[in-house]
């Protein structure tokens, strides 16, 4: 059924579409300067506790999910998750007590991924498995314009370390995606939300060796996002010593990848190759990319921003590869397995921090980058179990 009845299918799309590069904006303007805001409060080793515990709450809502879309639906929770998600910013932006902003960042760090599922919730229910990856490359390619914009936008707005101004911008972008949701989803038909155990879901994934490949491909794929949004930029800027402005189109340029790669490797696994031989040439290039990172000191511009390209070339296709292969085999009424799929995100937000924090204990911050190069090979070990579906 449709959401709303004079829209056809293609319109509701666009809709969805829209809600998430609106949504995306909010979510990326803050993404890489929300360590270095912390910063300002806490010590390098301290802030990954932060992206911990906001990744401990959304762990467990995210089980919860399930039980709350059976009773609210799925519009009403992405609803609040929105507007509480806007009022969060809102603090952000205005608050500069550390007993303030530390709770406050910890719920609005949780609700993001909370939000992410809502979009899955919308995406599936209009999804059939044919064109899975092309709607699934479509959507994360408008989303990730966004992402591509935003570091530049968040470049340019920041003077003097006025971090607050990047709250408030995305809080009004978050603003346009309650808007957005009311006037398009007030109406949205929730198909019937499977209920099962939490541990009852983790024994039907493990059981599925496929199923299990491509959930361990996707939590090394969030560890490396973890782990790479946290501390390259701490390091960028304060070790390495590039200013701001700099920093924003690096990271634009390290973007390219997600808009220019995932619709036709999306669309290529739907039709041609399948899934595996290009999530395992994707691990390799982040693997050989990350590592590389290590022996670069200098503030070479163009250096970093081509190597950090690379490694996103990678990325965009174990993102697109582990989405595709997934969301062919759920549908929207699947939310155990969809929220269990998603806490890979939160997952990787506790450990990765937690790893990070204990390597820079013995090590000198640009060893991360060997240390999580080498865990990405790992990735290549999960291929090679995957069957390709096409």
């Amino acid at each position: 059924m449709q959401p709303r009845l004079d829209h056809t299918k293609s319109d509701t799309m666009r809709s969805i579409y829209m809600m998430g590069f609106v949504f995306s904006m909010a979510l990326a303007l803050p993404l890489y300067i929300n360590s270095s805001f912390l910063n300002e409060f806490l010590s390098d080793k301290s802030i990954g506790l932060m992206y911990t515990l906001g990744s401990i709450i959304s762990f467990f809502l995210l089980i919860a999910m399930p039980k709350i879309l059976s009773k609210f639906g799925n519009y009403k929770t992405t609803l609040t998750f929105t507007v509480v998600s806007a009022a969060l910013m809102f603090a952000l932006a205005y608050f500069t007590n550390l007993y303030i902003v530390a709770p406050v960042f910890v719920l609005y760090l949780a609700l993001l991924t909370l939000i992410l599922f809502n979009f899955d919730i919308f995406l599936e229910k209009y999804s059939s498995e044919s064109e899975t990856g092309g709607i699934r490359g479509t959507f994360l390619t408008i989303t990730n314009l966004a992402i591509l914009a935003s570091p530049v936008i968040a470049g340019a707005i920041l003077t003097n370390g006025d971090y607050w101004k990047i709250y408030l911008v995305g809080a009004i972008f978050m603003s346009g995606l309650i808007l957005l949701l009311t006037l398009n989803f007030k109406d949205f038909e929730d198909p019937k939300y499977e209920q099962v155990p939490f541990m009852s879901t983790a024994k039907e994934v493990w059981k599925d060796r496929g199923m299990r490949s491509v959930f361990a491909a996707n939590l090394l794929l969030r560890f490396f996002y973890a782990w790479m949004t946290i501390y390259t930029p701490l390091y960028l800027h304060e070790h390495i010593g590039f200013e701001w402005a700099q920093i924003g189109i690096i990271f634009t340029i390290m973007l390219i990848p997600f808009v220019l790669f995932e619709i036709p490797a999306g669309k290529l696994a739907d039709t041609k190759f399948g899934e595996k031989e290009m999530l395992g040439l994707g691990f390799v290039i982040m693997a050989i990319s990350t590592a590389s990172l290590m022996f670069i000191s200098e503030p070479i511009f163009w250096l970093w921003a081509l190597v950090l390209f690379i490694t996103r070339i990678g990325a965009s296709m174990v993102e697109i590869m582990t989405e595709t292969h997934f969301f062919k085999h759920v549908d929207g009424a699947d939310t155990h397995i969809i929220g269990f799929f998603r806490n890979n995100r939160p997952i990787a937000y506790t450990v990765a921090p937690l790893f990070a924090s204990a390597v820079l204990v013995f090590a000198e911050f640009n060893h991360l980058f060997l240390i999580l190069g080498i865990i990405m090979l790992l990735g290549i070990c999960f291929t090679m179990f995957l069957e390709d579906t096409k």
